[in-house]
């Protein structure tokens, strides 16, 4: 079995996206390109177990790797199990130094799942999953800004919308105005999407039969994985400047057009910070003076400012507290 190379999508609220090298039960991720974590967990367990039974498997931490410091350890365990779970990330880190510089890599989660609007449409994306054997049985049917969103997300047409209950965050208002555009109970399906972007409908929750195996077109997909079509005038400024917010995380997507991806360039440098951090993943760059500006303003930012967090130790801390659920 060789090992694969894939990015996957970080969803709802989109967040970037996982460099993934795997092997078995190993796994190298990077969210940035530059700094790797290998995982590895004893998938033997599993099929050890009688039908019906489950357990949960933790990922044990094989160890922490960049091109500027090399490979650091992480804790070893006196186990036969550990030892063929070593062998495997091992593997995975001599494949990592043979490719780490190929990133991105291509996505492959090509299995998504969106929250559908009240004429049964797409509406916003909420989860993908490489397999079909992999797709979250029991999705949380919702879609979120996120809290970084509602913490730091300013909106000029959030604060001439007039509506009773306002929330303070523009983030945790557009959150409930998506969620009310797919009403109760929340209308969900899942779509199995083709390279040149038509959804076959598979299962769905809330839905009518006669969606299932529908065809849709790759237009009823927005690329920005949020419907900007059947809004008012107000709301539809309101998620554009949402999606201006979200642009140094957009550029990650390759399937922007050039006008899109210039567009957003131009946006991002209004964050340096998270540029110079994910612009290694960028697929491609249209206007260099953009990224150069922005890292020239990260760069003066850091040296002023300390303890900022390295990519590293936010995917650390994501990845290592994720259980694995068994189902055999």
């Amino acid at each position: 079995m060789p090992c694969i190379k894939y990015s996957q999508r970080l969803l709802n609220p989109f967040r970037g996206s996982m460099n993934i090298i795997a092997y078995r039960g190993a796994e190298a991720l990077s969210l940035d390109g530059v700094h790797w974590d290998i995982y590895v967990r004893n998938r033997q367990r599993a099929t050890r177990l009688q039908h019906g039974q489950q357990t949960q498997i933790c990922d044990i931490h094989y160890g922490h790797w960049s091109a500027q410091g090399g490979l650091k350890r992480g804790p070893t365990y006196p186990a036969d199990d550990f030892r063929r779970m070593q062998e495997q990330g091992a593997r995975v880190y001599e494949f990592l130094l043979e490719h780490y510089q190929d990133t991105p890599f291509p996505f492959l989660d090509h299995y998504e799942l969106w929250l559908l609007d009240s004429d049964y449409r797409p509406l916003a994306l909420i989860d993908s999953s490489l397999r079909e054997t992999d797709m979250n049985k029991r999705p949380l049917l919702d879609w979120r800004a996120g809290q970084l969103c509602c913490n730091e997300f300013e909106s000029k047409a959030y604060t001439q919308i007039k509506c009773a209950d306002k929330p303070r965050s523009a983030g945790a208002y557009l959150t409930g105005y998506i969620n009310q555009k797919c009403g109760l109970p929340p209308r969900a399906q899942w779509f199995k999407r083709s390279m040149d972007g038509h959804g076959t409908g598979m299962h769905g929750h809330h839905i009518p039969q006669t969606l299932m195996a529908r065809e849709l077109n790759e237009r009823d997909f927005d690329v920005l994985m949020l419907n900007r079509s059947g809004h008012d005038k107000q709301h539809s400024k309101l998620i554009n400047q949402f999606i201006q917010w979200q642009s140094p995380w957009l550029l990650l997507l390759d399937s922007l057009s050039e006008g899109q991806r210039i567009i957003f360039e131009e946006a991002a440098c209004s964050r340096a910070l998270l540029l110079d951090t994910l612009h290694p993943l960028y697929p491609k760059i249209i206007n260099p003076r953009f990224i150069n500006a922005a890292r020239v303003e990260a760069a003066l930012r850091k040296s002023s400012t300390q303890n900022i967090p390295s990519a590293d130790d936010q995917l650390h801390t994501e990845y290592i507290e994720r259980l694995h659920l068994i189902n055999d």
